[in-house]
């Protein structure tokens, strides 16, 4: 436990932690900041310390107590908006200090007495009654401002005055263990124009924190509280710190979650509607790879059990630098109607900013399983219905073998009347196990695909050139290629003829419908 336990060890050592607080929220009619004469409060708003949750009364008050070092928030309502505080980001958090300077190589909490009162302002922003439009960034992770500036120009730029969105969640990793680059790429990321909430990844941690309980305090003072609630007219997000710290272990953290925050959500979830999407964002997955324990058994079904009675749940996780959906049932201990949809976002950065350069001086940068970097999109629409979709970030020039839904492969040239062993490869970035994959060759049938549990070839294409050459090809070679959960397969018949012979292939995908791509392969005869 973080703050929770400290609150607890406070007073059993008979120090006074925590007194009666509280304030007001109200409609900030001039937004300005400051409740003037005439601006009213607002009933019925939730204000949390990160495990208590209250609600305003008919004049918009509300009482809580608070200690130092705690975050406390509101927790905006639809039909409202918050202004933008520090660093661009939305001011619906304020921090109480700590009562001794922290000791933390990036500067931690500051310290300083406590605040006796908390004042939230809001202004209405009904909007209109359409879908709601969310970008999803994960694992940006600059190690430098060379990085940051690959940051701007890859992701952030194309979508400046390009994008419906009115809300953006980052999950996790917004650097890379340099704390001290947080204002820079925010100032990026702000240069948007939309909220933007953030949960914190194992890579945005105080490292030389001592405890768990402080390894998020210079977080905390650029990002506001790691686990809070954020409502909109279609959908619920609750964004949570997922990572705990293990100092002096191996491995240094684990996924989970703390007691605080399992009293947050079960004081804050029976208020959900469960008409609504309600959407977890968090950075490490919920899933885990065969015999690896990288999140805590009883901490994911004690979760799955607050979830249990919600018909429309979307979990979005980050992490892996690679992509994949996973349906959560028994033998993850879900117990729902439905299996529960986990989405493991694909990195802004890819690979870490690895690969050659592009014309313009930007980093290959695609995953281990072959997914280009770029970002993703949610959209959701009434009743708890949404479409997620993927979007590389550079699409190469045009190639019709590379769209925006999947890449293709396939050899150059092969035997006339060979044996058809050989195939064309398509890598579906956002296929899951029940997507529909097929391909056609010259205009004829179409013919389903096999989804294999094999490597991207275009990417082992690439890390044997990085073998081969005699000198760095870029800073950081291609990633070694891993086993892709969304590439399909198809032989590729010889007996056609010499010649050029045109492949196309379709993929149906859930959220966007029908998607096509195109490769070509020759036939060459040989002799003996």
């Amino acid at each position: 436990m973080r703050r929770g336990l400290a609150a607890v060890l406070w007073l059993a050592c008979g120090v006074a932690s925590a007194q009666p607080q509280g304030g007001v929220v109200f409609d900030d009619g001039n937004g300005n900041g400051v409740r003037d004469a005439g601006e009213a409060g607002i009933a019925g708003v939730a204000v949390s310390n990160g495990h208590r949750v209250v609600r305003t009364d008919g004049q918009g008050r509300y009482a809580l107590q608070m200690a130092a070092g705690e975050t406390i928030f509101v927790v905006k309502p639809a039909g409202w908006k918050v202004p933008a505080g520090a660093e661009g980001l939305p001011a619906f958090w304020r921090q109480q200090p700590l009562r001794a300077p922290s000791a933390l190589h990036y500067g931690g909490l500051p310290a300083g007495p406590l605040q006796d009162r908390i004042d939230f302002a809001l202004r209405r922003a009904p909007g209109p009654d359409t879908d709601l439009d969310v970008l999803l960034f994960a694992d940006p992770q600059p190690k430098s401002r060379t990085d940051i500036d690959y940051y701007r120009r890859d992701i952030v730029a194309p979508l400046l005055g390009n994008t419906p969105a009115t809300l953006g969640l980052g999950l996790g990793d917004i650097v890379d263990d340099d704390l001290s680059l947080y204002p820079a790429i925010n100032a990026v990321t702000t240069s948007l124009h939309v909220p933007w909430l953030h949960v914190a990844g194992n890579h945005d941690m105080d490292t030389d924190a001592a405890t768990d309980a402080d390894a998020l305090q210079t977080f905390r003072r650029h990002f506001g509280p790691d686990t809070f609630a954020w409502e909109e007219s279609r959908a619920t997000f609750v964004m949570l710190d997922d990572v705990i710290h293990q100092p002096g272990q191996k491995p240094a953290y684990v996924g989970g979650f703390r007691d605080d925050q399992f009293a947050f959500l079960e004081a804050y979830l029976p208020t959900v509607p469960k008409d609504h999407l309600l959407v977890l964002g968090m950075h490490i997955p919920l899933f885990e790879a065969a015999g690896r324990e990288t999140f805590r058994d009883a901490d994911r079904e004690r979760l799955f059990a607050l979830l249990r009675d919600f018909p429309h749940v979307l979990v979005l996780s980050a992490h892996s630098h690679t992509q994949q959906h996973w349906f959560h049932d028994a033998g993850t201990g879900w117990h729902g109607a439905q299996p529960l949809h986990e989405y493991n976002v694909g990195a802004n950065c890819g690979a870490f900013w690895s690969g050659v350069k592009d014309a313009d001086g930007i980093p290959d940068a695609t995953m281990a399983d072959g997914t280009p970097n770029g970002y993703a999109t949610l959209r959701v629409s009434r009743d708890g219905e949404y479409a997620l979709a993927w979007h590389p970030a550079r699409l190469r020039g045009g190639d019709p073998a590379f769209t925006a839904a999947m890449a293709l492969h396939a050899p150059t040239v092969l035997r006339e009347g060979a044996y058809p062993a050989w195939g064309v490869y398509a890598n579906v970035f956002m296929g899951r196990d029940d997507t529909r994959v097929e391909y056609r060759v010259d205009g004829g049938d179409w013919t389903p695909m096999a989804k294999v549990a094999q490597t991207d070839p275009r990417l082992l294409v690439e890390n044997v050139r990085d073998d081969l050459a005699d000198a760095l090809r870029g800073y950081d070679r291609s990633p070694e290629a891993k086993p892709s959960a969304h590439l399909w397969r198809g032989a590729l018949p010889t007996g056609l003829g010499i010649g050029e012979h045109r492949v196309e292939v379709r993929a149906f995908d859930a959220s966007l419908g029908e998607q096509r791509a195109t490769i070509t392969y020759r036939l060459q005869g040989a002799v003996e």
